[in-house]
């Protein structure tokens, strides 16, 4: 090897080890004749089998209840029996648990708080309690924000069906997102206007994703712009692709002066 391709080589893993700083992206692992070097080889299998014990393990409501302590909080199911159903059945986790649907209080609120284990049980028990707190804490005190609803194999738009069945003008449905090959614990706020069940779309919400501290979206932050979207939503009348998330031009201070 020339003394010029030894300083190409060396220049290289400089670049690569610049860039690794910046994302969790898997990039510039380098190779082991036609495979990965067994570090990342091990390291990726690991990630595999931490994906898949967050969409296979169990949620565990009263987890989230114990850390939501002082907020009233009502227990859900989706029509999904079971996770199998669950994973193989979408539309199930859309609607309702009809037993569940009778027991939900009905009393015209400005906003539910729905904590939904989605595809990642683990997110929500690390991230969601401190995101209703954190919301909630910056909304204003004429809002009337009801009991937490803890949705179980839930999917975003069993939302809809809570919200609407409740009579709350608005949702925000905190859920474990799909993991990835780099994070597990993912948390998602999705945040609609006036849903109603099977007529609302994706194009109807504002989502916030990657709520995740501190490799992702911290809480004060998404907590921050989850109220202006709020408060805007309510003076718009919509959510979607009708509101922008500006929150980011905003001047410093002006999410927690909500």
């Amino acid at each position: 090897m020339t003394d010029r391709q030894v300083a190409q080589g060396t220049g290289d893993v400089a670049l690569w080890s610049a860039l690794r700083r910046h994302t969790q992206a898997r990039i510039g692992l380098g190779r082991a004749g036609s495979g990965l070097p067994t570090g990342h080889r091990l390291e990726l299998q690991a990630a595999h089998a931490a994906a898949r014990d967050a969409v296979h393990s169990p949620f565990d409501p009263d987890t989230v209840a114990a850390a939501l302590t002082g907020m009233p909080t009502v227990r859900v199911r989706s029509a999904a029996p079971d996770r199998l159903t669950y994973l193989q059945r979408p539309d199930l986790g859309r609607c309702l648990d009809a037993t569940d649907r009778a027991h939900l209080p009905s009393e015209g609120w400005d906003v539910v708080f729905v904590v939904a284990d989605g595809l990642s049980s683990r997110a929500v028990h690390e991230h969601a309690a401190a995101m209703v707190r954190e919301t909630a804490s910056r909304l204003p005190a004429h809002w009337r924000v009801a009991p937490v609803v803890l949705a179980e194999q839930a999917r975003v738009a069993l939302g809809d069906d809570i919200a609407f069945t409740m009579g709350a003008a608005m949702v925000v449905v905190l859920v474990g997102e799909r993991p990835g090959m780099s994070a597990a614990d993912s948390l998602g706020a999705y945040l609609t206007h006036r849903p109603e069940p099977g007529v609302t779309t994706d194009a109807d919400r504002n989502c916030l994703s990657n709520i995740r501290p501190p490799r992702g979206l911290g809480y004060e932050t998404a907590a921050g712009r989850l109220a202006v979207l709020m408060e805007r939503a309510r003076e718009l009348g919509a959510t979607g692709v009708a509101l922008k998330d500006e929150s980011d031009a905003l001047p410093a201070g002006a999410t927690q002066s909500l």
